[in-house]
């Protein structure tokens, strides 16, 4: 099991050298990945100040060699895929092929769409989700590309450089769980980073809901593989592992985190992602999060 530290893009984290300290620090105590919000707006937190999670990668890039990176989670519908094509591409070369491209429809959605005139109706989102990954993908290839969708076009155009790692980046979709859709859509790519609607950011999940999830998504994964594909993903990242990434805050001390995640690991987790509770005081904190991280991710064995 690997072990990683969210952090959103906002309070003491809208500062790139606080990212890059909480990155360094992860490192140094052996955890294995760093992942950051990729929030515009989120109301529940008006007032603070909000920092670009690529300029915050990028400085969690430059201060480690080792440790993961990537937006947990970036609302594809939100962007161009060419910029951001672009953006991924620049960041795997600089950390050396270091990426998890963490991805969904990101939310809430009034919030992050809405309020600036898009569209917050979830098939549409949807659609460009799915679209959006497609060419993301192709893009990444430094292949020619050429696209006439719904909701994008492309005319012969090869973005380079291709992204360091090859197909692509490993790609994570986020979703609620019991919501069906991205888990389906999950199960085409490399990895499913679900929330809970009776565990929100930072809750530990119950672990009947965790089996009910994992059983759902292999049994699309199977089902795809036995079609021949089955997606967009589904071919392209077939020799990779797929990652179940559950998340919430655990206790510094070995025996009691080892209590919370045992159970969880054994479902089938291979990722267990640290989180300080979304509606607690040290959220966007670099002193709490700062402490937890020292301390070391949790001991299994």
């Amino acid at each position: 099991m690997r072990f990683s530290v969210n952090i959103p893009n906002f309070g003491d984290f809208a500062d790139p050298r606080n990212v890059a300290t909480v990155a360094a620090a992860a490192e140094q105590a052996r955890w294995d990945g760093l992942f950051v919000w990729d929030h515009v707006l989120h109301r529940r937190h008006r007032g603070r100040p909000f920092g670009d999670p690529w300029m915050l990668l990028t400085a969690a890039a430059l201060a480690t060699s080792r440790i993961r990176l990537g937006p947990l989670l970036t609302p594809v519908p939100r962007y161009r895929p060419q910029q951001l094509a672009r953006q991924v591409a620049t960041l795997d070369h600089l950390s050396g092929g270091r990426v998890i491209f963490g991805a969904g429809l990101g939310g809430p959605v009034e919030d992050e769409y809405r309020s600036f005139g898009d569209t917050a109706e979830a098939r549409v989102l949807g659609e460009r989700l799915d679209e959006g990954l497609d060419l993301l993908q192709r893009f990444w290839s430094g292949e020619p590309v050429t696209h006439r969708g719904p909701h994008y076009e492309a005319h012969d155009v090869t973005l380079l450089p291709p992204t360091v790692q090859q197909p692509r980046p490993p790609v994570w979709i986020g979703g609620f769980w019991p919501r069906r859709p991205p888990m389906r859509r999950a199960a085409r790519w490399d990895g499913a980073v679900p929330l809970f609607e009776t565990a929100r950011h930072g809750h530990v999940p119950d672990l009947a809901e965790v089996r009910d999830l994992f059983a759902y998504v292999r049994e699309h994964r199977a089902a795809a593989e036995a079609g021949g594909g089955g997606g967009a993903g589904a071919g392209a990242g077939a020799e990779r592992p797929f990652e179940f990434v559950l998340g919430g805050a655990t206790s510094p001390d070995a025996g009691k985190a080892r209590d919370v995640i045992g159970p969880l690991h054994d479902a089938g987790a291979t990722w267990w992602d640290e989180r300080q509770v979304q509606t607690g005081p040290d959220l966007d904190r670099l002193s709490a999060v700062l402490r937890r991280v020292e301390a070391g991710p949790p001991v299994l064995g």
